[in-house]
Parts: C-alpha cells; sequence; structure tokens
C-alpha cells in the first residue's frame, strides 16, 4: 500500500515507479499486464473501492447482476494472446439470434450440430464457440436456411452470403473501406426490410446505438465477429474479466481507492496519499475522467443504457437465446434468461432475467419493461421480483462516421492516454487500445514485451 502522508506533506514525493497507470479497468489492468511482463515497475492507481470500472458485477441475494454487461465477441486466439485473460472462461449464447417484430418471432441462426448450448469456452480449449474461418462459417451460412415464406428466404440467403462475406474479409479491408452511417453502408447491400428488422437490432445488442448511426467500418468489424462466432458473457459476471486481470498481476501493483487529481510526464499527484514519482504516465480511465484530468482532450458523446434484472418463479424458456426486439417501440432492445445462459449468475432452481434499455429511459422504466417482457416471453410477469436497475450515462462512446480507430494514444513524451475511447466502444476496443499505448511507451524506453503482441487490427 502507499504510504501515508500528512496534509502538510501531500506535494512530496512519497515513491517511484517506472510507469503509474491511471484506472484499473479492463485497458489499464491489460497494459499494466504488459509493461510488468517487459519487467517494468508498475502502480495501477483505481479511485473506486474495486476494479474493472463499467465491468461491474454485483452480488444480491445469490445473483450475480451485471451493471452494464456489454456483449463480448471475443476469440479464444484473443483470450489466448492477452496476457492475463488465458483461461478465461466465456459462456455462450445459442447460434443465432431469436427476433421479435409485430408480434412474430424468427430464429435468425440455427444450432450447429456439433454444438451444444452447454459449451464452455476456456479461451484455448478445444470445444469453444470460436474455431477458426472454417467452422465460424455455419453459423453465418445458417442464416440462409430456409424460412417460412419466399421473400424472407431471399432476405436470409442475402443476409447470409453477406455475413459470410465479411467473415472472411481481413478486417484492415474493413477499415480501408469509406466511412459512413452503417444504415446508409448497410442499406447499399441488403434490403431496407433486413436491415431494419434483423441487422439494426442486432448491432443495437452489440454495440448499443439502435440509430444505426454509427460508423459503418465499425458496425462491419462487429458483424464479422458475430458471424465468426457467438456473443458471449465472461462466466460469474462481466467482473469476471477485470478481476482476472488484477489477481495475476505482481502483489501491491493495483491500489484501490486512491484517487488522482493531477498527472504530469514525470509524478502522479492524490488526493489522500502524497505524489508517486514516475517516468512515464498512462491515463487508462474513463474518456470523461481524463477529459479532467487533462484538459483539452477530446470528450465523446455516449449511449446510456439502462441494465434491469429479474428473477421469475420459473425462467420463462430453458435456452440461451439472446431475443431481439426489432420494434423501435421498445422499451426493451435484447433480454436472455441469463441463468441459461451462465448458470453460476442465479441460485440454484432460480430464474435469471436480463434485459437492456438503450438511450433515455422512460420515467415508469421498470413498470412498462415488465409489460414488455411479458409480451416478448408470452407469459406473466406480475411475480417477477425486480432485483436491481442500473442505468449508466456513460455506458459506451458513440462511434459516428468518421470515426478514428486508432487515436493517438502517445500525447507527450512519458503521457500516454488509452481506453475504449482511443479505439472502439467495446472490450475488444480498449484491449487493443491497451496493446499500441504499452507498444509505444515501450518503444520510447528501449523495453520488449515477454510475449508475442497480436495484430491489434486483427
Amino acid at each position: 500500500m502507499l504510504s501515508t502522508a500528512t496534509s502538510a506533506q501531500h506535494r512530496d514525493v512519497v515513491e517511484a515507479v517506472d510507469v503509474v497507470i491511471v484506472g484499473a479497468g479492463t485497458a489499464g489492468l491489460a497494459a499494466a499486464h504488459r509493461l510488468t511482463g517487459a519487467g517494468l515497475a508498475v502502480a495501477v492507481l483505481e479511485a473506486e473501492p474495486q476494479v474493472g470500472g463499467r465491468l461491474a458485477t454485483d452480488l444480491v441475494d445469490g445473483f450475480l447482476l451485471d451493471r452494464v454487461g456489454p456483449l463480448l465477441t471475443l476469440s479464444s486466439e484473443e483470450l489466448r494472446t492477452t496476457p492475463g485473460l488465458h483461461g478465461l472462461e466465456l459462456r455462450p449464447f445459442a447460434p443465432g439470434v431469436l427476433v421479435h417484430s409485430d408480434g412474430r418471432y424468427a430464429r435468425w441462426g440455427v444450432p450447429h450440430p456439433r454444438r451444444t448450448a452447454g459449451h464452455r469456452t476456456a479461451g484455448h480449449r478445444s470445444g469453444g464457440v470460436h474455431r477458426g474461418v472454417g467452422g465460424a462459417f455455419s453459423v453465418a451460412r445458417a442464416l440462409a436456411s430456409a424460412p417460412r415464406n419466399p421473400a424472407a428466404s431471399l432476405d436470409q440467403a442475402r443476409l447470409g452470403a453477406s455475413l459470410v462475406r465479411l467473415a472472411a474479409t481481413p478486417p484492415q479491408r474493413l477499415l480501408a473501406r469509406p466511412d459512413r452511417t452503417a444504415r446508409e453502408a448497410l442499406t447499399a447491400r441488403l434490403p431496407a426490410r433486413t436491415v431494419q428488422g434483423v441487422l439494426r437490432p442486432l448491432l443495437a445488442a452489440l454495440l448499443a446505438d439502435p440509430d444505426l448511426g454509427m460508423s459503418s467500418r465499425q458496425a462491419d468489424l462487429a458483424l464479422r465477429a458475430f458471424a465468426r462466432g457467438r456473443p458471449t458473457v465472461p462466466e460469474g459476471g462481466s467482473a469476471a474479466l477485470p478481476e482476472r486481470l488484477a489477481a495475476s498481476l505482481p502483489p501491491g501493483t493495483v491500489r484501490t481507492g486512491v484517487r488522482v487529481t493531477d498527472v504530469s510526464v514525470s509524478r502522479v499527484t492524490t488526493a489522500e496519499h502524497g505524489v508517486i514519482g514516475c517516468r512515464s504516465v498512462l491515463l487508462a480511465t474513463g474518456a470523461r475522467t481524463a477529459a479532467e484530468l487533462l484538459p483539452g482532450l477530446r470528450l465523446p458523446a455516449f449511449h446510456p443504457v439502462t441494465v434491469l434484472h429479474h428473477t421469475a418463479p420459473a425462467a420463462p424458456v430453458s435456452d440461451p437465446t439472446l431475443l431481439l426486439e426489432s420494434d423501435p417501440g421498445g422499451p426493451v432492445a435484447h433480454t436472455a434468461v441469463m441463468s441459461a445462459v451462465d448458470p453460476t449468475r442465479a441460485p440454484a432452481g432460480k430464474g435469471l432475467v436480463t434485459s437492456t434499455v438503450l438511450g433515455t429511459p422512460p420515467d415508469d422504466t421498470e413498470r412498462r419493461v415488465r409489460k414488455h417482457l411479458a409480451t416478448l416471453y408470452g407469459t406473466s410477469t406480475d411475480d417477477w421480483e425486480l432485483l436491481a436497475l442500473h442505468h449508466t450515462r456513460d455506458a459506451v462512446p458513440a462511434m459516428p462516421p468518421p470515426h478514428d480507430a486508432h487515436r493517438p494514444v502517445r500525447l507527450l513524451a512519458g503521457l500516454y492516454v488509452c481506453g475504449d475511447h482511443r479505439e472502439a466502444g467495446t472490450v475488444r476496443g480498449a484491449l487493443t487500445s491497451a496493446a499500441r499505448a504499452t507498444r509505444s511507451l515501450m518503444a520510447a524506453r528501449g523495453a520488449r514485451p515477454r510475449l508475442a503482441e497480436p495484430d491489434a487490427a486483427a
């Protein structure tokens, strides 16, 4: 722990390290792994009493409840090559998605015969949900299976072919395409009814932008990841990801409850624990805190997210299906019986239903959500109990075009910044930004990583 200083000594340097990382979210902890792996002395300072940032999970009456709960599309290769994430357990949703529209349901995608809903992914293990291009195409190609009418059949065939092409396209080529809104780009390739009825709710679930105003490049990358695998969630809640990163760092590296008030290239000032001297500072906080510590740093717009958790006496469905709402009236954008996706999130015999509202929630959010869930699941929700309602104003950084997915991570010699607001508003974006920032920092210091670096664009 930091040594204690009196108020008169707050300006005195109480210790010195090679690098101070401000923020113990996904980006900061991933960066700490790469820097300590290169032999550098690192201190990670976090103002909150726990690590994780927006990837927070609360324990309520035996239920594990995510506050934001983003869907992950990380591959086993990314888990294997990201220091600290080796062995992270991911729980996949059923292949494809179930879309509700105008009182009807359509399953876009069918289960692969060699995969079951209960498969557990442990990063590198065989039998996981990410198996490389050949096996991943089965999910995309399944979208071309014959539905109930010829028009829908043609739509599914077109969408399936489009996703197969995306799955086979290298990320660098997608990033080289002209950048416009996702709605403009998608409607130029596919029927408007497919974009509105399927891709809009799917991208809303993946990127929290129900208006399809995001960068078409980032939308294509998200759809590419979906076509190559399945959305997943960390076993035990979203917090399992940053907690695993923190637990495998050298003891004493992460220090919670330490609020940073000022940063420079050679020192970090804290509110109660004095000044830490260093040779480099890496700012890995959320975008709003970063802009407060470094005035002039651009603050992006955000997509707010509200997550509601209900427990039901009996789970409305038993399979781990991601249910999307195509009708824009809402309020629920997507929902799932999370206890079927990840049984560790609920006590034995209890059902956990997690639902997401995008944008500004209505005043009577819980009542309207409960009514909407009764329609979506086709059952009464009168005896469902609300466990938690979390509203996060700055949940996901917006990515309107033209979106720079490689914003500078080096601000000055010795001063760096990383996070999803410097890359893409996803967990993958935070990890990639951390990798770019640490590569830049270590190159300036002449340090070399002990582990091979993956291609950032991939």
